[in-house]
């Protein structure tokens, strides 16, 4: 007569501890992260967050030879239709990008306050306004040049 199997015979356990499990799962989720999100890309110098605010502004038509628009209309644009992560990381990119004292050449020009020097915060997003700095119009004349690959989104658009 046939033996039976039970569910012990066929289960493996690996005798590991949790802290190993968790360090090393971890150790290449932050790996990860820093090179897909915290770490501007070489060929553009850009982080995707930046790049998502600057194409869909350009997209939009928010562009320097138009008029500004509300910095929380331009926010809740690219959280919509690009980064669906909170709006404050959307808003503190598009500022970092205004400050002349933090980049060389300012990609978006904001009207409002955009903070200071001295590390004062920048007005609430609904008190500012943006559009694309003058400059950005040498990186649209090459947008469809495909410098960096384009990646579906989150909802594969």
């Amino acid at each position: 007569m046939a033996k039976k199997k039970t569910i012990e015979d066929k289960t493996k356990y690996r005798d590991e501890l949790l802290e190993d499990i968790m360090g090393a799962g971890f150790g290449r989720y932050a790996k990860a992260i820093i090179q897909e999100r915290a770490l501007p890309d070489a060929r553009d110098g850009l982080k995707p967050v930046q790049r998502r605010i600057l194409y869909a502004m350009y997209h939009d038509g928010n562009t320097w030879d138009h008029p500004y628009r509300k910095s929380a209309k331009t926010v809740g644009l690219v959280i919509g239709n690009y980064h669906p992560h909170g709006d404050s990381s959307v808003y503190d990119a598009m500022v970092r990008m205004s400050q002349d004292w933090k980049v060389r050449l300012p990609l978006i020009d904001m009207h409002g306050n955009n903070g200071s020097i001295d590390d004062d915060p920048a007005a609430a997003m609904r008190y500012t306004e943006v559009r694309l700095a003058k400059v950005t119009q040498v990186m649209e004349d090459d947008l469809d040049k495909n410098t960096v690959e384009m990646a579906p989104n989150f909802d594969d658009t």
